[in-house]
């Protein structure tokens, strides 16, 4: 468990907060990234979110007044000097910080860190993690409480996206007693599920859909069915016309295949190399192939990035995966 005594004693010696997350980011990196702002706002406190990317377009509609900040379009990184603070949120990997990264390292300020990945990197940073939660967003809930802050709406939205999507809407075997029983709390504040749902899920793009269909038609199962994978070229955004974000959970779609257990997805970067994510459902420890390729995040969901042409790319991810599920 975080030593919270250690995280109020932080916050409240202290005034301005600038905060950051993970390239590639999903609903409980910038989730996480707006539920802390508005706690710490709450508290009167001053905050700039700036991140290493643009927000994705499927998730605009969580930031609807615009705070999250992209390093180098919005803020520049010598106007990040003179923060107090510098939180990274849901990761603890130089490799999944970008252009951020060099800020951390350079910054003069505080450096913590709240996550819920069992891999870290050494950030120089105080370490606020619990690797049994199932989203790093009930770390900012239970952050508020800490600091005795009132949940609001503008805290409780986010932060039940964040929980919400990386538990794959409460379906993954992370998803206990005690999460339904936070996303309660988070509604009694008036969080409408329904709505949440019907942005993150029902608002595709033709563009994602077209994506969707060319990546779920060369996905291959073997392995007598239990090992399924597939992947994504820079070719295939393009002649779908779709953004890079729109590949996100499309992993978990091939694992609707029945008999799968484990899934496996490479998909091509803008500026080269494959993103890799690993799911499983079984005893199959995602996180320790991951490690493998120098990644890292859960047992059960994890990825990494292989800076290899496809084929090479391919055979190297399949032929640890297979390995390790004989």
């Amino acid at each position: 468990m975080p030593d919270w005594s250690r995280f109020v004693e932080l916050v409240r010696n202290h005034q301005r907060f600038l905060l950051t997350s993970h390239v590639r980011p999903d609903g409980d990196a910038l989730g996480s990234e707006l539920a802390m702002a508005a706690v710490l706002e709450s508290l009167g406190k001053d905050v700039l979110v700036v991140n290493p990317f643009a927000t994705p377009p499927g998730l605009q509609f969580l930031d609807p007044a615009g705070k999250l900040k992209q390093l180098g379009a919005d803020v520049k990184a010598e106007q990040l000097d003179g923060y107090d603070v510098l939180i990274v949120l849901d990761t603890t990997a130089w490799a999944q910080l970008g252009v951020m990264g060099e800020v951390i390292r350079t910054t003069k300020a505080v450096k913590a860190v709240l996550d819920h990945h069992v891999s870290a990197d050494d950030l120089g940073a105080e370490l606020f993690k619990d690797d049994e939660a199932e989203a790093t967003g009930r770390l900012v809930v239970e952050s508020a409480d800490q600091l005795g802050v009132p949940l609001t709406l503008a805290i409780a939205r986010p932060a039940f996206a964040a929980i919400a999507t990386d538990t794959g809407w409460f379906r993954f075997s992370s998803t206990t007693p005690e999460t339904l029983r936070m996303a309660a709390r988070l509604m009694d504040v008036g969080v409408v599920p329904a709505e949440l749902y019907q942005q993150l899920y029902e608002n595709d793009t033709l563009p994602r859909l077209n994506l969707i269909g060319c990546t779920m038609a060369r996905a291959k199962v073997e392995m007598d069915g239990r090992l399924i994978h597939t992947y994504i070229e820079r070719r295939d955004f393009e002649a779908a016309g779709a953004h890079p974000a729109d590949s996100e959970d499309m992993i978990n779609m091939t694992l609707a295949v029945g008999g799968t257990e484990v899934a496996v997805i490479l998909v091509e970067q803008q500026s080269g190399g494959f993103k890799i994510s690993f799911r499983s459902r079984n005893d199959f420890d995602c996180s320790l192939i991951a490690q493998q390729f120098g990644g890292g995040g859960h047992k059960k969901a994890a990825g990494a990035f292989i800076d290899e042409p496809l084929v090479a790319a391919q055979t190297k991810v399949l032929d640890a995966v297979r390995a390790a599920m004989r």
